[in-house]
């Protein structure tokens, strides 16, 4: 049975690393465990490092789907599930339709449920104000079964499955010989009991008569129309009735709008459709799958009760590291071991902020305090984030808690925590066939103080000779990345060395460096002890920046 529950997004900070990914999945499984009602579902907002991957694949766990923005869709709407109807249904039949569902307008669907055009209200009134064509319903190409359907009326000569396509309509209100002068071949002729009148009519090719009042139709008129071919229609309204009714008969797809249709994917943000809606001021706008197959109507007045995608965010509270559009979104928690950022939520959230050196280290406490077990692919999943993290330990943003939460974990995994993590940190040095681009943004984030805007990359490696060759490739790329006003800085870091070659681009930043990590070379320092960009180089850049602001 198909799970209708909501859905809430685990999701990490863009250009994810492995505590990251490691945290969402972790987190998801204990939600999911833990709460009855809504679904958990882990999620990336980047591209996984080869770190990352090389851990999901060592453990056995699926990659998280990638969402690149959480602002609201058409799909968070609620879409209205306005039936399709066929082209060739009346007028009427349409009208009815719209007045029982309470709607303005009809999708015109194909037998592959796909969009052919659209009828409004509006259209079906304009059509009953053109009263001065009495050729429309021929036009139209109306099928007789719509003419029977709308006057209420019984084939007695002819096929209903046939369309009159040729001829106008006429009341047979005068004597035979005026009729003479007026019909025509091919004509529909709406009459009543006078037999006289319904022999004019037929002798003068009409191709169909409705009968009128219910009357009783003679053998002899039943027996000339078969000869003649002209169709016979009792019904048992009057004349008059029969007249006004007629033209509703008249299929839709004479009247619908079927070019330049302003139609919406289901996979569209609201952002983008508004304005759209705003200008054309539609009453209604069809909504199609992404096989472009009809699902239904939305409105402006939809956009007022849409559901926001709720988030739970781990190892970050940064904005500026946050998904695309987290603003349109609702946060319900945050997990994270960095310094408090500068994300805003519209109310009051749970949030667990730990001086740990990863994440997962905080949800390896969660799974204790809730006694909930953990499996051996999860405990190998939490282990490489720690170890990850702290670099095995080497990091100064390393605290007890991270070391015995990964050798605790490391047991029930079944792994060896020396072993691993050098598989683990091969793996992601591993720099063959990626750009300076592409190695750059990486592990990438954005941060600001004081009014400065600065942006840190950093990869790490146990390969002193692949970081030598890479420095000049990474400075050569910041230097044409870097935008005016802004500031960019890599760290190129030696595990095994426990330090640093940090590389820097744009207006100040050369300056900034030679205070805080010593003189630099033209666009380099190498660092003894730097290892850590959340403990070490982003504390020291803010230092530096807030000085700057208090001299000024």
């Amino acid at each position: 049975m198909e799970n209708n529950k909501r859905k809430i997004y685990v999701i990490g900070h863009k250009n994810p690393d492995t505590d990251s990914i490691c945290s969402a999945i972790a987190y998801a499984d204990i939600k999911n465990r833990t709460e009855e009602n809504p679904v958990y579902e882990a999620k990336r907002a980047g591209q996984i490092n080869e770190e990352t991957l090389y851990v999901l694949k060592r453990f056995q766990m699926n990659t998280p789907g990638y969402m690149p923005n959480v602002g609201t869709r058409v799909k968070d709407m609620d879409v209205r599930k306005v039936g399709g109807v066929d082209s060739k249904i009346s007028l009427k039949k349409a009208w009815t339709l719209m007045r029982n569902e309470n709607v303005f307008t009809l999708p015109i669907l194909n037998q592959n449920q796909e969009l052919e055009g659209l009828i409004t209200t509006n259209d079906i009134t304009e059509s009953y104000m053109d009263v001065y064509n009495n050729a429309a319903l021929s036009e139209a190409r109306t099928p007789y079964r719509n003419i029977l359907e709308t006057v209420d009326g019984t084939m007695i000569v002819g096929n209903e499955h046939a369309h009159f396509t040729d001829g106008k309509v006429l009341i047979a209100a005068s004597s035979p010989e005026v009729m003479e002068q007026s019909v025509e071949q091919n004509d529909l002729v709406i009459l009543g009991n006078r037999y006289e009148a319904q022999l004019c009519a037929i002798e003068m090719g009409a191709s169909c008569i409705i009968v009128c009042m219910g009357v009783p139709i003679s053998k002899t008129i039943r027996r000339l129309a078969e000869e003649r071919e002209c169709f016979v229609i009792s019904s048992p309204h009057d004349t008059y009735t029969v007249a006004r009714l007629i033209n509703q008969s008249m299929p839709v797809k004479h009247f619908m709008t079927s070019e330049n249709l302003v139609k919406f994917s289901i996979d569209d943000y609201t952002d983008d459709i508004k304005e759209v809606m705003a200008k054309l001021r539609h009453r209604d706008f069809p909504v199609l799958n992404k096989h472009g197959k009809y699902v239904g109507m939305v409105s402006r007045r939809n956009l007022l009760g849409i559901k926001r995608r709720q988030l739970c965010l781990v190892d970050h509270n940064e904005i500026s590291q946050a998904v695309d559009n987290i603003e349109s979104a609702e946060i319900l928690e945050i997990i994270d071991h960095h310094r408090i950022g500068s994300l805003q939520t519209m109310a009051p959230v749970y949030f667990r902020n730990q001086p740990v050196g990863c994440t997962a280290t905080i949800l390896y406490q969660v799974y204790q305090e809730k006694n909930l077990t953990i499996e051996p692919n999860i405990a190998g999943l939490l282990c490489s984030a720690i170890l990850s993290d702290t670099l095995m330990f080497r990091s100064p943003t390393c605290t007890p808690k991270d070391k015995k939460a990964a050798e605790e974990l490391a047991k029930i995994a079944g792994i060896e925590i020396q072993e691993h993590a050098e598989k683990m940190f091969r793996a992601g040095s591993s720099l063959a066939d990626k750009t300076p681009e592409e190695i750059f943004y990486q592990d990438f984030k954005k941060f600001s103080g004081n009014d400065k805007n600065f942006g840190a990359g950093q990869i790490s490696s146990m390969d002193k000779t692949e970081l030598e060759q890479l420095r000049p490739k990474i400075a050569a790329y910041m230097e044409g990345a870097v935008k005016e006003g802004e500031m960019l800085f890599f760290l190129l870091t030696n595990i095994l060395t426990e330090s640093s070659d940090l590389v820097f681009a744009g207006e100040g930043a050369k300056e900034l460096v030679e205070t805080a990590f010593g003189e630099p070379e033209e666009n380099w320092v190498h660092v003894p002890g730097l290892v850590s960009r959340k403990k070490q180089f982003v504390p020291s850049v803010l230092h530096v920046l807030q000085d700057r602001k208090s001299v000024v």
